[in-house]
């Protein structure tokens, strides 16, 4: 039998609906954790999406549901599976929005939205979750950052300073919670095929594949490959690490 790599691991992700999340879903599923699948709004679409993969794998997946732009909500919910007395294994920040201006086309008011839902939202979830690892004494965090945080690109102002904020935020923390024996990592992907990796325009997108390496679009089930490596014993020392899966930009 294939052995799995997060047997008996609860885990929470966000952005679970659509795109890299719901592959990381997928992934650590056929893998064995349990899942707190978080989403922004109820779809029976999405409950019975969740039912099937928890039925295939043998394995328990509860939909959670918050907005990232309500701190109230995700304190709730935080609360919510910590009343459950159960472990947190595994902590994916993954959902996040894309956003493309130029400086004097960018509002102050949407930079704002975009650093609550890209930054200040993760460190508020990594604030709960932690606290819950820290008597655990054990856990890994994962959080989702981009190429776009690393690399700077004329109008990606909002996106990309909020993707560089939340890379910093990863290094710092790992020094923090190391001594609690909690590993925290980010994923930094490409252009990846999902809704969001097309929010560029198709001669934009053009651009980055001539300049990347394997001269195409990352696939989401590449990305999640990362995050289950990053989330398992696999990487019992990789702490405070950015991995870049972006085909060689």
């Amino acid at each position: 039998m294939e052995t799995r790599l997060l047997e008996g691991y609860n885990c929470i992700i966000t952005g679970s609906n659509r795109g890299i999340g719901r592959n990381i879903v997928e992934k650590f599923a056929a893998n064995g954790a349990n899942i707190w699948a978080c989403a922004r709004r109820t779809s029976s679409e999405f409950e019975q999406d969740m039912q099937d993969l928890a039925k295939q794998y043998q394995v328990t997946i509860e939909p959670v549901y918050f907005d990232l732009n309500s701190e109230d909500e995700i304190k709730q919910a935080i609360s919510m599976i910590r009343k459950t007395k159960k472990s947190v294994d595994v902590l994916v920040n993954n959902a996040g929005m894309p956003y493309g201006a130029l400086l004097q086309m960018t509002p102050l008011k949407d930079l704002k939205e975009v650093f609550q839902v890209n930054y200040f939202s993760q460190i508020y979830i990594m604030q709960l979750v932690s606290k819950i690892m820290m008597r655990q004494d054990r856990g890994s965090i994962i959080n989702m950052a981009s190429v776009g945080g690393i690399e700077t690109n004329p109008g990606y102002l909002a996106y990309g300073s909020s993707k560089a904020a939340l890379i910093w935020a990863t290094r710092s923390i790992a020094k923090e919670l190391g001594r609690y024996h909690i590993r925290v990592n980010a994923v930094a992907p490409g252009l990846t095929e999902t809704e969001m990796g097309h929010y560029k325009s198709e001669e934009e997108l053009q651009k980055v594949i001539d300049r990347t390496g394997m001269q195409r679009m990352a696939r989401p089930e590449e990305i999640a490959d990362a995050v289950l490596f990053l989330a398992s014993e696999q990487a019992s020392f990789v702490n405070g690490e950015v991995l870049r899966v972006d085909g060689g930009r």
